[in-house]
């Protein structure tokens, strides 16, 4: 038994779950097939912890493409920090505990993490024709039941701004941040490779909507000590930190020029120091410091070399769990060195993808001073018009 979880087969119980309703109606047949087969594709990449080498210089995933990585069995490389004469250390900011509950509980705390959250182009015409509810509808019961709910939103929330000439440019409507509310979020990372797809007006109006909000941003702001900056919160008494960090592959789009800089507004960057600092720091302060970071090949269900480098790092400093987004597929769990490590959450709501992306999940985390007691996954599935719903134990009724 590790983290309070009995070893159990997970296949066993997604066929038993789907085994019951089997013989209920012919839609519940069809997903039955097509979950098996998503089962045959995780299955058949979860075994593999290296699928990219890293430069010596430590460079990013961006510089191994997705086929190459595919092909190299290479051993996991051990990150050690650069040090550089002339980096000076990222100002820091006293940390404010932001208390949700009396000091003096229990010092247990129920966390509920997914994954990547975009609330624009079908989904934001839904929140705009049918209401802010409708992205969350199915799930916010569930969301909202957790002390501490997180995601990585995938777009800005804005009128603002001129779309970057990139493949996909995301933006949701204002609205959106009613939809993050309804469902109980409490903080949303925002380093990842959308959130200046409208440029920095509108980054700013995202961070103004969802403070306004109650809902705390994380990994971006308008210069690199907001960027940097760990969230800190207060809850039953446990003191928690959270930092967020992104490293996207060079597609099509040079995104390591989303970087905040000392007047530029940006995103958190995943330097292997800049990590170790942040949350060594975080930690110095907190009794519990979760990492999000947003890296990793999109569709690709394999972990990447680089991504199990930067998140053991991020354990060997301190952080307690490690939460991943952008694949846009669920990736393996870990449990390292006493912590615990979900390498890619997959979609949660997110409009014209199939299946496998459509299958994900809720993690839910009880943390305690030590860390992690113990942890579940919530089965969830997309449906085709990209918003979640939780998968019944019960399909008879």
């Amino acid at each position: 038994m590790l983290f309070g979880i009995k070893p159990k087969s997970l296949i066993l119980k997604y066929l038993t779950l789907f085994d019951r309703g089997a013989e209920s109606i012919r839609m519940k047949k069809i997903s039955l097939l097509v979950f098996i087969f998503s089962l045959l594709c995780l299955n058949a990449c979860s075994f593999s912890t290296t699928d990219s080498p890293i430069a010596a210089e430590l460079a990013s995933p961006s510089q191994t493409s997705p086929a190459s990585a595919a092909q190299t069995s290479l051993p996991i490389p051990t990150l050690t920090p650069r040090t550089s004469p002339t980096e000076d250390p990222l100002p820091t900011k006293a940390p404010t505990f932001t208390s949700t509950s009396t000091p003096a509980g229990n010092q247990k705390v129920k966390l509920m993490a997914v994954g990547d959250i975009m609330l624009g182009r079908t989904i934001g015409e839904m929140i705009t024709s049918e209401g802010f509810e409708a992205p969350f509808l199915f799930t916010a019961e569930t969301l909202s039941s957790a002390d501490i709910t997180l995601g990585n939103l995938e777009c800005p929330i804005s009128e603002l701004g001129t779309a970057e000439e990139k493949t996909y440019a995301f933006r949701a409507p204002l609205a959106a941040g009613d939809s993050l509310a309804y469902a109980g979020f409490t903080l949303v990372s925002l380093a990842n490779n959308h959130i200046l797809d409208y440029g920095p007006a509108a980054l700013e109006e995202t961070i103004t909507t969802l403070q306004s909000h109650h809902i705390f941003p994380l990994g971006a702001g308008m210069d690199e000590v907001e960027a940097y900056a760990p969230v800190f919160l207060e809850v039953n008494g446990l003191r928690l930190a959270f930092l967020a960090y992104a490293d996207i592959p060079a597609t099509d789009y040079d995104y390591l020029s989303w970087e905040a800089g000392e007047n530029t507004p940006g995103i958190a960057w995943a330097h292997p120091e800049k990590i170790q600092e942040g949350v060594r720091a975080a930690k110095s302060q907190a009794d519990v410091v979760v990492v999000l970071f947003h890296n990793g090949y999109e569709i690709v269900q394999n972990v990447s070399g680089y991504q199990q480098a930067v998140a053991h790092l991020a354990i060997d400093s301190g952080a307690s769990l490690v939460i991943g987004s952008h694949p846009h597929v669920l990736q393996r769990i870990e449990t390292y060195n006493g912590g615990l490590i979900a390498y890619s959450m997959g979609n949660f709501v997110f409009d014209n993808f199939l299946f496998p992306p459509n299958y994900s999940a809720i993690l839910s985390v009880k943390l305690t001073p030590e860390g992690v007691e113990s942890y579940e996954l919530i089965d969830v599935i997309v449906q085709l018009n990209g918003v979640p719903q939780i998968m019944p134990y019960n399909l008879e009724d």
